[in-house]
């Protein structure tokens, strides 16, 4: 009896823990797991007022450039220049051995005095009429020649004094003290770097809505690091290239800050007088993809269960436009007004709730300047 009595004790704790352990995995079972939120930042889609502008990249050239270069053979005896100083017109840069020609110059200016002297004995004498005319003209021309071989050897002088032909920046010195130079042999070049062109191509159907002084802004990997440069169309090419449909247009830039070098690339944008209406989001709303850019759009939804309105995100799909700076131009896709998500989106899915902390959010600039770079 007493066995019968603990076994019965046994099944009926057992039965009991079993009944237990059913009743907590379908409680587990039919219990609503916890909603779980993504964390995002967010922006509204505005309607804005974008002047409308042409973009190209252009090259930068100097208004006046040159390679200084030797006119005549002969010994470096003086280098009056440092590389990369600025210079103004006419200051002294290499001076060649003039040695020989200074002889001959004595010697030519000496030949020049008598013939002034014979010259002036024949006048003389013509006067009194003891020579003749022909006597005359003949001592003339000889006073002239004399004269000129005098200025030829002053020429020759003064070429051997090289000067800086315009005001600039020079180069890197390409020459030494004592060298012998070829005539042509380069010595330094020389930039005027201010005010500075940009040269750049537009396609000919925007050839009528190009006019010298339209507004261009210089941006680029090299001026990222301060506002856009801007400048003024001065020229448009009265030729279209054959080959590419384009024509080449040519701005005048300032560049007293001197950012700009010649032979630089930049990014060039030509404002026109048009101001368009556009609807822009932030350009880290939009998630690329083969089939389409889409953007996730925050709504508001009532929970059936629990009756807490959450919200949710929507894919949508949007045709972009222009970027600029920070913003893309949403073609369509999207109205006024509409709250995408800026910052998460990656990890985000249709239908996905979503909590809203724009504590953090970037902040979306037209013309961003950051400052490491």
């Amino acid at each position: 009896m007493k066995k019968f009595i603990v076994i019965a004790a046994l099944v009926l704790t057992v039965a009991a823990i079993v009944g237990v352990k059913v009743f907590q995995i379908m409680t587990l079972i039919h219990q609503k797991p916890p909603l779980q939120r993504e964390a995002v930042s967010t922006a509204d889609a505005k309607q804005e007022t974008w002047q409308e502008a042409l973009t190209s990249v252009g090259s930068l050239t100097a208004v006046q450039g040159v390679t200084v270069a030797a006119e005549l053979d002969g010994k470096i005896v003086e280098i009056a220049f440092e590389s990369g100083k600025n210079v103004k017109a006419g200051d002294v840069l290499v001076r060649q051995d003039t040695s020989v020609e200074e002889a001959q110059l004595r010697s030519a200016e000496a030949t020049v005095e008598l013939a002034m002297v014979n010259l002036k004995r024949t006048k003389e004498l013509l006067d009194k009429a003891t020579v003749s005319q022909a006597q005359y003209d003949a001592d003339a021309a000889t006073a002239k020649q004399s004269a000129a071989a005098a200025d030829n050897i002053r020429a020759t002088i003064a070429k051997r004094t090289i000067k800086a032909p315009f005001s600039g920046r020079l180069g890197i010195r390409l020459v030494n003290l004592g060298q012998n130079l070829k005539a042509g042999d380069a010595i330094v070049s020389l930039q005027a770097l201010n005010p500075i062109y940009v040269d750049f191509y537009l396609p000919q159907e925007q050839l009528d809505r190009l006019a010298n002084g339209l507004t261009v802004r210089l941006t680029g990997d090299a001026l990222s690091s301060g506002a856009p440069i801007e400048g003024k169309i001065t020229a448009i090419s009265p030729e279209v290239d054959s080959s590419t449909r384009n024509v080449r247009v040519q701005a005048t830039v300032d560049n007293t800050s001197g950012r700009l070098h010649p032979g630089m690339y930049v990014d060039v944008a030509v404002e026109l007088p048009v101001m368009d209406k556009v609807l822009t989001i932030p350009a880290t709303s939009v998630v690329y993809a083969p089939f389409g850019d889409t953007v996730y759009v925050v709504e508001s939804k009532k929970d059936g269960d629990s009756g807490e309105t959450l919200k949710v995100v929507r894919q949508q799909i949007v045709r972009l436009g222009a970027r600029r700076g920070d913003f893309v131009i949403v073609n369509s896709g999207l109205k006024a007004g509409d709250t995408v998500v800026t910052s998460g989106v990656f990890r985000l899915r249709p239908g996905s709730a979503v909590q809203v902390n724009n504590s953090l959010a970037p902040n979306a600039q037209l013309a961003p300047a950051p400052s490491d770079s």
